[in-house]
């Protein structure tokens, strides 16, 4: 019998799950002692702030919303929402949105009191603790950024997202209310949805996966399969966004202990120097870096196959090619982009591309098969 790795977790400390827990929010701020709680959000959905603000200020809470744009959030963004929490004097950070928002929340939280910057952080277990109480709200079921300890910005100058991964990250609070998730365009939707998948598989598919990790990867598997085409489909439909959201919660618990793999690390160029968002960045190359890794772990990509519903026969190198192959119908049935072409990404662009995911190293050495700059290129082809 062999000895099972250790394993390090890190889980928030109180996650409410289900309709209407977003009214507990106001609640577990007062009773954690918020005078004056900073809400970080996008411009896009900024009016779901109302749903956190106006219960913290009728129990005379001071609040202000820092909203940023739409799209990846980069330095500059976190920088503006930084000196906002200082002029406010906030004390307690809630982020509300997708990973784009919950990110920077994190790291204002962790940042505040000015003894570190972004750029002293980045990394693995460089960040020295973190200054205020934080909780995330999401309002797309996709990155579990509410699960994770790990905050992604874009450095514009580098054209590379750059990632802080620190236990001081998990928040102490997340609510997963799906009646937030209900006005999410389907394309996105659709995108951050393929972005949980893409958690999921590529824990349960890493070098170092464990069993407990891979019970949630599998559950967060199956959940995708048979409730995204219907958050997608029929919008107003809580019982699927909230299936959605617990698999996004499951994927982003997977990050901690374990983490993604080569599909992030080549999709980090595209959003990095083309803004292509993260969640269709991920969609056109999870089925081109499966097809590469199956034939290390043909058992593993298999059961996949099984976790999205279909129809196994025990040969596993062809189980494994139906679970790719449901995947792209997957993406293909909710409308997402299948080539890199179709988003403007042309030939010439692809030798640049591989090099800047061979800097992303912290996620290849977590891939099941070794991945060398000529294979990133072979990849990008085969998704060309």
């Amino acid at each position: 019998m062999t000895t099972m790795r250790a394993l390090d977790l890190c889980l928030v400390r109180t996650v409410r799950i289900g309709h209407g827990c977003i009214d507990d929010c106001a609640r577990d701020c007062a009773a954690a002692g918020a005078q004056r709680v900073l809400v970080v959000t996008s411009a896009p959905i900024a009016e779901l702030a109302a749903a956190v603000t106006n219960p913290l200020e009728a129990a005379g809470v001071a609040c202000r919303v820092w909203a940023g744009p739409d799209g990846e959030p980069t330095i500059a963004h976190f920088e503006d929402a930084l000196a906002a929490a200082r002029e406010h004097g906030a004390d307690f950070v809630i982020g509300l949105g997708g990973g784009s928002a919950m990110d920077v929340a994190k790291l204002v939280a962790a940042l505040a009191d000015g003894s570190q910057s972004f750029g002293d952080v980045v990394g693995i277990g460089l960040l020295a603790g973190r200054r205020l109480p934080l909780a995330c709200v999401p309002t797309t079921a996709g990155t579990g950024s509410e699960a994770t300890p790990i905050a992604i910005l874009e450095d514009q100058a580098d054209q590379l997202k750059k990632g802080v991964v620190s236990p001081h990250l998990v928040p102490d609070f997340a609510y997963l209310d799906p009646q937030l998730t209900v006005t999410m365009p389907a394309r996105v939707t659709a995108a951050t949805g393929i972005d949980a998948l893409t958690h999921c598989i590529e824990a349960y598919t890493n070098r170092f996966a464990h069993p407990l990790v891979d019970s949630w990867a599998l559950e967060g598997i199956r959940l995708i399969g048979a409730n995204l085409e219907t958050a997608v489909q029929e919008p107003g439909n809580v019982a699927a966004r909230e299936a959605m959201l617990l698999a996004s919660h499951l994927g982003g618990m997977c990050l901690g202990p374990v983490n993604t793999a080569a599909v992030h690390a080549l999709a980090y160029p595209l959003g990095g120097e083309f803004h292509v968002a993260h969640g269709v960045a991920n969609s056109l190359l999870l089925p081109h870096v499966m097809r590469f890794n199956m034939e290390t772990a043909p058992e593993r990509y298999a059961a996949i196959a099984g976790a999205l519903g279909e129809r196994t026969s025990g040969d596993a190198a062809a189980d494994a090619r139906r679970g790719v192959e449901r995947i792209e119908r997957l993406s293909e049935s909710c409308g997402i982009d299948r080539r890199l072409s179709d988003i403007g990404i042309g030939h010439n662009a692809l030798p640049k591309m591989a090099a800047a995911a061979m800097t992303v190293q912290r996620l290849l050495r977590n891939n099941p098969r070794e991945v060398t700059e000529a294979d990133a290129l072979r990849i990008y082809e085969a998704a060309l």
